[in-house]
């Protein structure tokens, strides 16, 4: 019997309504976004689509199974409170979750966006089936989220999962505003950082690079060294290669403490596998414990850059699972 599930997935800029059935698989029926702004104007358009949606597909309450929302955190996901995420200024204490169970009469559960991610992927992505699961963002930041036991694992008050602050190196690129943290080599920012690093030395020693002339170099993103690295540029490849190999050194620790089945990795990585996998292997094969490492699959993201949507409508299956 399929369920009908709302999700909401509040991002800094914009919104999204997501509106799926689920039964063995997911379907993502409708999506409707609108902007982002402070905490009041928000919630009512929330409220505003969230009744559109259900009006629009002849839904009652009493046929919506949950509703999920999606947002940066930090989150009180106990409580349903969203606590002044850096993305959302204004946004102090807002009681998100009791708000919308007020209003709907629905179950409604909310979880940072990392977390939610991680339920998507390891309930219709790359992670289903697994029981130990770890989804690791690697988009502009390095976020990650846990599945234990068959359950998401979100630790004493929601910071379960930061891998991002642990430092891998006593120098390296800044990220999670730590040198040489995990973040710093294994984030989109922090391969820019590297990039910078890297074309500077070139230029210092009366060199040019192809594809980045001297004044474009604060400019540089990941998304240019990657897509150089793809052509078989040297330089580029050597940029990536510092990073791929402290993400094998960063993967070694969790697989040495968590002993996951799978560990799955979103946005950059996913779409530059051919790239990271073969270095990252070799440093963890040099690293983690040989009976952790033999039953853990490195894999990437499966959803794809429709990830939110199917973040949000997780959190909404989460809660009926758990019922």
């Amino acid at each position: 019997m399929k369920r009908n599930i709302l999700g909401v997935d509040i991002g800094g800029t914009k919104t999204a309504i997501i509106y799926a059935r689920e039964d063995t698989r997911i379907e993502i029926v409708d999506k409707t976004a609108f902007p982002t702004g402070g905490a009041k104007e928000t919630v009512d358009d929330i409220f505003f689509n969230l009744e559109r949606v259900k009006e629009k597909h002849g839904l009652r309450n009493e046929e919506v199974a949950a509703i999920g929302i999606s947002c940066g955190g930090p989150l009180d996901s106990e409580r349903g409170v969203i606590m002044s995420p850096p993305n959302l200024p204004g946004w102090e204490n807002v009681p998100i979750v009791e708000m919308v169970k007020t209003r709907f009469r629905i179950p409604c559960a909310i979880q940072n966006d990392a977390n939610a991610c991680a339920l998507a992927e390891w309930k219709f992505g790359a992670g289903k089936g697994t029981k130990n699961m770890i989804f690791l963002t690697f988009g502009t930041g390095m976020g990650a989220g846990l599945i234990i036991n068959g359950q998401l694992y979100s630790g004493t008050n929601d910071n379960a999962g930061e891998v991002g602050h642990i430092r891998l190196s006593a120098f390296g690129p800044v990220g999670y505003g730590k040198a040489g943290s995990f973040e710093g080599f294994a984030s989109g920012g922090g391969i820019a950082q590297l990039g910078r690093m890297k074309l500077a030395e070139k230029y210092q020693m009366g060199e040019t690079v192809d594809w980045c002339a001297r004044e474009e170099i604060a400019s540089v993103s990941a998304q240019i060294v990657a897509e150089n690295a793809q052509k078989g540029d040297p330089l580029a490849n050597e940029i990536i290669a510092i990073s791929a190999r402290y993400l094998g050194r960063g993967l070694s620790v969790l697989i040495d403490i968590l002993n996951p089945e799978c560990i799955v990795l979103g946005s950059i990585y996913a779409r530059n596998e051919n790239l990271f996998f073969p270095l990252a292997s070799e440093v963890i094969a040099q690293e983690a414990l040989s009976l952790s490492r033999r039953v853990c699959r490195i894999k990437p993201a499966e959803l794809g850059e429709n990830i939110g949507d199917y973040a949000a409508v997780s959190i909404a299956s989460n809660i009926i699972d758990k019922n």
